[in-house]
């Protein structure tokens, strides 16, 4: 090995290999420092979408510079005189279809996230919430990368109509071997749609199961009960029944309290005190829907008790819970300081002794 081939091979490959060492810091230092920046920038603005973008090109900055930095250097080296014919080859026939394989598929990844992160910010600014599940997200994701897998083959020249063609013919053979899973996925697309149910909204169905929806995936709704517990329910059968949605609409409802009062009370006192206690827990609790009056109404002479009803309403199915709590130990303090009796039921009894 001679000096003067060191120092040609030193002369050829050196200022490539410097290239891509420059464009690797290069991108470490946009990343670092100028994307970092950006992202601090979009967190102030009122739009959520440039956030998204931000994130979805982070992952794939430092791979640009490179494939920018690999596409100058194999330039730098075709224009000196290689006489290396095996280097030539690899330029001409590898690298390129290298830079092209690797760069549309970090696009693709990165437009794929994108793409999923901008549909669920659309889907919030929906009436009461697209329903932007793990379906819904995996159809837009699969979707772009399918496009990206045709794009990489279309340019490197390979054909894919052969390919769509047995697509076709293998997805009817799929479709036999997998009706009940594709059964499963059209009806989680029917739920969807029809916004029989949405994430997050609460519902009990036919089997009397309660709970907050949480996902709907390609072959199970997930629904998670107050107690924490999840029930898996397959999309067909969620699909045919019977479910009273809590959250559809307007998902507030009316709480009703009974109470009762002893005969010998002051009825306008005991009007006045319930009314303040009212008042009290509706200023007090978030439960509470602002929107709406409580109300007190005298129902009827019980066996021990003049009996009331007092109304609130709650903002949602779960509230009526603290409301109730936080009423009657308020009520029972009020009414113990005004002398007002909560009577409790008596029972007389008559005990007859017959002699033998």
């Amino acid at each position: 090995m001679s000096i003067d081939w060191i120092k040609n091979n030193l002369e050829v490959y050196l200022p490539p290999f410097v290239i891509i060492v420059i464009g690797i810091v290069l991108g470490l230092i946009f990343k670092r420092y100028i994307h970092s920046r950006l992202k601090l920038v979009a967190k102030k603005s009122d739009w959520a979408g440039d956030d998204a973008v931000l994130d979805a090109i982070e992952p794939h900055i430092v791979v640009w510079f490179f494939l920018g930095s690999l596409s100058i250097a194999a330039s730098n080296i075709e224009s000196t005189s290689v006489s290396n014919t095996f280097v030539k080859n690899i330029l001409n026939e590898y690298v390129s279809q290298f830079l092209i394989i690797v760069l549309i598929g970090s696009i693709t990844l990165a437009v794929g996230k994108l793409g999923v992160s901008l549909f669920d910010l659309w889907a919030k600014d929906q009436e009461k919430g697209f329903p932007s599940t793990t379906m819904f997200t995996n159809f837009v994701r699969i979707a772009i990368y399918v496009i990206g897998v045709l794009i990489i083959l279309d340019s490197l020249n390979i054909s894919i109509a052969p390919m769509i063609t047995a697509l076709g013919v293998g997805g009817l053979a799929v479709s036999l071997a997998l009706k009940d899973t594709l059964s499963d996925v059209f009806a989680g697309l029917h739920i969807l749609l029809s916004k029989k149910v949405q994430v997050g909204d609460f519902v009990q169905i036919d089997t009397g199961d309660m709970g907050y929806v949480q996902n709907i995936s390609w072959r199970n709704t997930t629904i998670m009960e107050r107690t924490n517990n999840i029930i898996h329910i397959p999309n067909t059968r969620l699909s045919s029944a019977i479910i009273k949605n809590f959250d559809s609409g307007d998902p507030s409802f009316s709480i009703k309290i009974p109470v009762g009062v002893g005969y010998g009370s002051d009825l306008e006192k005991v009007e006045k005190v319930t009314q303040e206690v009212i008042d009290e827990i509706q200023n007090s609790l978030e439960e509470t829907n602002k929107n709406y009056q409580p109300a007190m109404r005298f129902q009827n002479f019980g066996e021990s008790s003049i009996n009331l009803m007092v109304y609130f309403r709650g903002n949602r199915y779960g509230d009526q819970n603290p409301i109730i709590n936080s009423f009657i130990k308020l009520l029972h303090k009020k009414y113990a300081i005004a002398g007002i009796e909560i009577p409790f039921p008596m029972r007389t009894v008559i005990h007859k002794n017959e002699k033998q």
